[in-house]
C-alpha cells in the first residue's frame, strides 16, 4: 500500500523531533523516559515480526533479552573491561548476535509446535534459562548478578549517548520490520499466519521463514537486553529473564495493532511512559493498572488502535463518497422529471 504524503510528512517530523529531543528538552528525567520508550519501540517491533506477521505468539522472547544482557556482562568479565565508552555499544550489538545464535536451536525445537503448545514451550525455555542464571554461580554470579562496564559520562550527558543508541536501534528495527512486511518474506509469513498448511502446499518454505522471523526478533531483543544492562551497569537473573517483559511487549503490540508496522510503535510510545509513571507513583499497583488499561483496550478496540483508526477513516470516506453521489443524483433526477 502506498503511503500518503501526510503520513510520510508526519513520520519525517516525528523522526526529526526525536533526533533533536536532547537539545529541545535538556531534562535528564524526560530523557530517561524517552530512552526506555525507544527501547520498547525496538522490542515491540521485533516481537511483532514473529508474532504479528507469522501468528506465532511467543511469551518467552524475554529469554533473549537476558541472554543479550549476560553476554555483554561476560564479555566485560572475560576481556577485563572495567570502564565502558562508545566502543561498548559495538559489544552491545555483538551481544545481539549471541542471542540470535542461541535462538537458532531454541527456534528449531519450539517451532515444531503450534498455537498454545508453542506459547507454553517458549515460556518453558524462559524459565529454564532463568533457573540456569540463578544456579550457574561461577558463570552468571547467581542471585548476586554481574556488573557491567561503568559508562565514563556524568551529569545530564550521561544519558545522551544512550538516548541516541536507543533512537538508532528503534529506527533500524522499525525499518527492518517495514522491509519484512513488504518483502517476499513478509508475504510468506502472512500466509503462514492465515493458513500454514495451505501456505506449505503452495510452496512457501514455512520452516525457514518462521525460523528467520524467530531469530530476527531474538537479535533485536538481545541488543535491547545488553543495552539496558549497560545503561543500568548491573544485571540480576530475575530482571534479565523477566516474564513481565513478554507481557509488556505483547501488550504494546496488541494495543497499537498486531501485524502492523505502526502498531508496536504507537503502543510503545503511549504505554511505556504510562508504565514508567505508574511505577513511580504506584509501585505496587503499576502492573495491575497497566493490565487493566490493556484489557479495556482489547475489549473495545480488539484489533488495536491503528487498525481501528484506519477502519474508522475508511468508513468515514465511504460515507462521504455515498453522500456526494447521492447529492449528484438529485439534480439529474429532477432534470429527468422536468423534461417533456
Amino acid at each position: 500500500m502506498k503511503r500518503s504524503p501526510f503520513a510520510s510528512a508526519f513520520v519525517a517530523a516525528l523522526v526529526l523531533v526525536l533526533a533533536l529531543l536532547p537539545v529541545l528538552v535538556p531534562n535528564a528525567a524526560i530523557l530517561t523516559y524517552a530512552i526506555f520508550t525507544l527501547m520498547f519501540v525496538a522490542i515491540a517491533s521485533a516481537w511483532n515480526i514473529l508474532a504479528g506477521y507469522s501468528g506465532y505468539v511467543s511469551l518467552g522472547h524475554a529469554a533473549f533479552y537476558g541472554i543479550g544482557a549476560y553476554a555483554l556482562a561476560l564479555f566485560a568479565k572475560w576481556w577485563d573491561i572495567q570502564t565502558g565508552g562508545y566502543a561498548t555499544f559495538l559489544d552491545v550489538v555483538l551481544a545481539g548476535f549471541v542471542a540470535a545464535l542461541f535462538a537458532v536451536p531454541i527456534g528449531l525445537i519450539s517451532l515444531r509446535t503450534r498455537k498454545h503448545s508453542f506459547v507454553v514451550i517458549t515460556i518453558a525455555f524462559l524459565f529454564l534459562l532463568q533457573l540456569l542464571a540463578f544456579n550457574l554461580n561461577s558463570l552468571t554470579g547467581g542471585s548476586a548478578g554481574l556488573p557491567l562496564p561503568a559508562p565514563p559520562w556524568s551529569g545530564f550527558f550521561y544519558s545522551v549517548p544512550f538516548y541516541y543508541f536507543a533512537f538508532l536501534l528503534a529506527v533500524v528495527t522499525v525499518a527492518v520490520s517495514t522491509w519484512v512486511r513488504h518483502a517476499k518474506l513478509g508475504l510468506g509469513l502472512l500466509a503462514i499466519r492465515d493458513d500454514e498448511d495451505r501456505a506449505l502446499g503452495f510452496g512457501v518454505p514455512t520452516g525457514v521463514y518462521k525460523l528467520f522471523a524467530f531469530v530476527l526478533a531474538a537479535f533485536f531483543i538481545g541488543i535491547a537486553g545488553a543495552f539496558d544492562g549497560y545503561f543500568s551497569s548491573y544485571i540480576y537473573p530475575q530482571f534479565a529473564f523477566n516474564p513481565v517483559l513478554d507481557v509488556t511487549m505483547a501488550a504494546m503490540t496488541f494495543f497499537g495493532g498486531l501485524g502492523t508496522v505502526a502498531g508496536p510503535v504507537v503502543g510503545a510510545i503511549v504505554l511505556e511512559p504510562v508504565e514508567q509513571l505508574l511505577a513511580v507513583q504506584y509501585a505496587d499497583l503499576a502492573l495491575v493498572l497497566f493490565g487493566a488499561v490493556f484489557l479495556v483496550v482489547m475489549a473495545f478496540l480488539p484489533r488495536g488502535v491503528m487498525p481501528s483508526i484506519t477502519d474508522g477513516l475508511r468508513r468515514l470516506q465511504a460515507q462521504r463518497a455515498v453522500a456526494v453521489h447521492a447529492e449528484a443524483d438529485v439534480p439529474l433526477a429532477k432534470g429527468a422529471q422536468d423534461s417533456p
